[in-house]
């Protein structure tokens, strides 16, 4: 009787290990089929001829936007069904203009540590 209670014992824990380790692995799967993903769309959106340069949030639901589309730059408005042109801007017209770097978005070989170096360094000291 008492055998039976330590294998039955064991037994759970051999069960308990097993789950974690099942977990443990669905997790690196996921982390890895993630980053494949965003560099995939990061590939997908690198080099095309439309770039968002700004964006203002007017209501929950509408914005208005800074687009460059080729050489030009159109301020548009998006609602929640429908997109308007407000106007055309010449490059002298913008008061900033992001560089190429502010244009590839997020690095994605960048380490956490990398960003939270880099706020640190935009932070003022006391």
């Amino acid at each position: 009787m008492f055998v039976m209670e330590v294998f039955s014992g064991w037994g759970s824990f051999f069960q308990l290990i097993g789950i974690l380790l099942i977990f443990l692995f669905v997790l690196v799967i996921t982390y890895f089929t993630t980053r494949w993903i965003a560099g995939y769309q990061q590939g997908m959106m690198k080099n095309r001829n439309v770039q968002i340069v700004e964006t203002f949030r007017v209501t929950n639901n509408k914005f208005i936007q800074i687009i460059q589309v080729g050489q030009k730059y159109l301020v548009i408005s998006v609602c929640k069904d429908t997109i308007n042109v407000l106007t055309e801007l010449t490059e002298n017209e913008l008061t900033w203009k992001p560089s190429e770097e502010e244009f590839q978005g997020v690095k994605m070989n960048e380490t956490f540590q990398d960003v939270l170096n880099r706020l640190k360094d935009k932070i003022p000291r006391k």
